[in-house]
Formats: C-alpha cells, structure tokens, sequence
C-alpha cells in the first residue's frame, strides 16, 4: 500500500488544474528569460582560436560550418582524461537527434574539449556519436570561456566559473579526501586534474565575417540540456537521486 497521498478522480483533477497555471505561468516566464538572451550586447572577437576538427585545423568561424549561429558545448573531456566526463555525456546522448534538426534552421552545434583529436574520436566511435567536435588542444578558448583554468589560478582558489570566482580544491575533511578516488573513477585522473575542466555552453553569431560572443550558461543553468531530467521531472517520484547514480550508456549493466 502506497504511503503517497491518495484521492479521488476529480481530486486529482482539482489539483491538476491549479498545477496547470502555475505550469503556464513557468511558461512565460521561460519565453521572458529567452527573449532577454537574445537581447544581450554582442562582444565582438577578434582573438584568433584554433581547433582540431575531422575536416582539419579550422578557426572559431569555420566551426560555423557555413550557417549564421553556433552552439557550443563544453565538454568536461581534458587531455589527461581516460574518458569523456559522464555528466556531459548524458548531455551529449542527445545532441544527434538535435544538431540535424538545428542544422536545418540555420544553427551549428559543436562540441569543444581540450584532449587531443585522436582521444575525442576514439571516444566518440565509442559513443556512437556523430556531431561535430572539436579539439582545443593548445588554445585559450576554454579558458577564455569558463571552461577550463590554470594550475595558477587553482592554486590561488579563485577558478572563474559560472561568473563568479570559487575555490574547487577538495576540503581535508573525510568527505574531500574521497575526491581523487570519485575523479579516477570517472576519467582516471586526480581531482584536481578533472576539475580543471568545467561544463558549459556558449553562443556566437558570425556577421559579415565578424563573430560574436552572444551568450554562455554554466552550473545548473545548462539543466534543460540533459534529457533524461526533463523526463525524471515529469515522473512519479521525480529525480530521486542518492549520489552519483547515471552512468555512460554503454556502462550500464546489460548493456
């Protein structure tokens, strides 16, 4: 016998209808906030970036691939990793199904890491993936984006991350000395070393040859971009999350 609350039909029903405005009223706040993005100031870039792509070296404007918008996605993916991160490729399982149809409305979507080409490809054949992604191997681009930091800037605690300086070194307590076992277990490195990487998403718009910078979201603010929350969201006992319980989607058992 359920200990969840129970009720009649027209109970649900009641209750249903008042979740419904404040639903609708998440809506339109949702449509407010895209609309303030898009009415952010351009920052023009004039730094030239380089990238490792399949088609070869290629600048921040080549990775346009010929369309006016481009989304990239910051993939936790360092030279040191053994893996990709498995936050970010729970996020990544759904690009496939999107990049085809953003193609078709004039918008690239890209990943960026900073491991090697050769490391990228490997795993993503491994993934099964086919978006398009890039090194920055030896380029600033990361760092320029909140993506990545310095063995200086670690050191000193102040890493610049979703707009605001933080300290990511583990705590001396039991729980921090437990990081570099959770980071090794992830991507086979130490914790400092994974989390000299950071997840994010960054926008440009490239006119009449000039890019510009046009929006970047970092933290919980890339939540809308994981697929299966959107689900859990909407299911009976919603995220029920204890620990770090999803894995890559060829790591779970049976697969």
């Amino acid at each position: 016998m359920t200990d969840h609350k129970t009720g009649t039909r027209e109970e649900w029903l009641a209750a249903r209808l008042e979740l419904l405005e404040a639903e609708k009223a998440l809506t339109r706040r949702s449509d407010e906030l895209a609309r303030k993005r898009q009415e952010l100031p351009w920052v023009r870039i004039d730094k030239e970036y380089r990238f490792e792509t399949d088609e070869g070296t290629s600048s921040l404007s080549d990775l346009f691939r010929g369309r006016s918008q481009l989304l990239v996605y910051h993939f936790m993916f360092g030279p040191e990793y053994s893996a990709g991160c498995p936050s970010c490729s729970a996020i990544a399982d759904g690009f496939d199904a999107s990049a085809v149809h953003l193609s078709n409305h004039d918008v690239t979507l890209c990943a960026v890491s900073r491991a090697p080409l050769t490391k990228l490809s490997a795993y993503k054949q491994r993934m099964g993936w086919s978006f398009p992604w890039a090194s920055s191997f030896d380029s600033d681009f990361n760092h320029d984006f909140q993506a990545a930091n310095t063995k200086e800037e670690w050191a000193s605690g102040a890493v610049e991350y979703n707009f605001r300086k933080i300290d990511l070194r583990p705590t001396t307590d039991e729980e921090g000395s437990g990081s570099d076992e959770f980071a090794l277990n992830m991507v086979g490195t130490d914790w400092e070393t994974y989390r000299r990487e950071g997840p994010g998403v960054s926008a440009f718009s490239i006119d009449d040859g000039v890019v510009y910078h046009t929006y970047s979201a970092y933290a919980r603010g890339l939540d809308g971009l994981w697929g299966m929350y959107q689900w859990l969201d909407r299911a009976p006992l919603g995220r029920n999350e204890s620990g770090f319980w999803w894995r890559r989607h060829d790591e779970y058992e049976g697969q």
